[in-house]
């Protein structure tokens, strides 16, 4: 029911939560804190990687761009994010009231997928350096690996960012989610969401997946060179051991944080009922599940 016969814009849909509900939900110290400890640990891993780019080898240097890009999108994923979601927290501010044309709501919904997809895609990249670095070191010149590096950075920026606007281009919808702080794609069952969920879903799956079968190969090389040559010829690779440990680190956090929402993109999309039962059974599930996920 929208108040005092209101038309909605259409990033939103019917909601029964009160503001006494919204209020003790959302806590605007927690979200704070959340943003303040992300950032302060992004600019400590900067700084690091400030000095590791200096002293650092050919080896490493595009495994540390990858790292440095991936780095600097989630500084600014949980910055942008964070002014949104913890100013919402703070004044509990009717979204309906303060965007009514939803471009606050798109624009949000923009950069989540945005900064969603990136660091999955930056593992993927970072994942198939290592095993060309691992199983094929003489393939590629070492001169040109830091600039490719960046290149390849900005592709992804660039890839992550053309299908965070498809929605605005008419294919799936962005939505304020429960409980009413901040706006994503819509699970429902309209063709376009359907479409751009099972497109989210299985991109960021699909990533998750190569990651894992070229760190289990590059793992798999590594062990193989450890325990068939001598120690003497061992301390060359132990940068490489390093680096696979960070990478493997990476890869198992980003599974952590994503793939249940991307397996539950993929389970409601394709069987979503029919469009009078989305607020029913759709809503039902998205609030159960952002209830553990959301970015407060």
């Amino acid at each position: 029911m929208w108040p005092n016969g209101s038309s909605p814009g259409p990033c939103f849909r019917p909601t029964n939560i009160t503001l006494e509900e919204r209020r003790l939900i959302a806590s605007p110290w927690f979200a704070a804190s959340f943003c303040l400890v992300g950032l302060a640990s992004n600019l400590l891993a900067l700084s690091v990687l400030a000095g590791a780019r200096q002293g650092g080898s050919h080896a490493r240097s595009s495994f540390l761009t990858f790292l440095c890009g991936l780095v600097l999108t989630d500084f600014m994923g949980l910055l942008v994010t964070g002014v949104i979601v913890v100013s919402q927290h703070a004044i509990l501010f009717d979204w309906r009231a303060v965007d009514p044309g939803c471009r606050l709501c798109q624009f949000m919904g923009v950069i989540m997928v945005f900064f969603g997809l990136c660091p999955l895609w930056l593992g993927t990249a970072m994942a198939s350096e290592r095993y060309l670095g691992i199983t094929r070191p003489f393939s590629r010149p070492a001169a040109a690996s830091q600039r490719r590096a960046w290149a390849t950075v900005g592709l992804v920026w660039g890839s992550a960012l053309a299908l965070g606007l498809l929605p605005l281009l008419g294919v799936g919808r962005y939505t304020v989610q429960y409980p009413g702080s901040w706006c994503f794609l819509t699970l429902g069952a309209q063709p376009g969401d359907v479409a751009f969920g099972l497109l989210f879903s299985l991109l960021g799956s699909f990533s998750v997946g190569l990651s894992f079968l070229l760190n289990t190969v590059s793992v798999a090389t590594l062990c193989h060179v450890y325990h068939g040559q001598e120690a003497a010829q061992q301390r060359p690779r132990d940068c490489e051991v390093e680096m696979m440990a960070q990478l493997t680190g990476i890869m198992v956090v980003a599974s952590i944080c994503w793939m249940p929402l991307l397996g539950l993109a993929v389970t409601v999309a394709p069987g979503s009922p029919p469009p009078a039962s989305v607020s029913g059974a759709v809503d039902s599930l998205t609030h159960l599940f952002f209830q553990q996920t959301r970015p407060e």
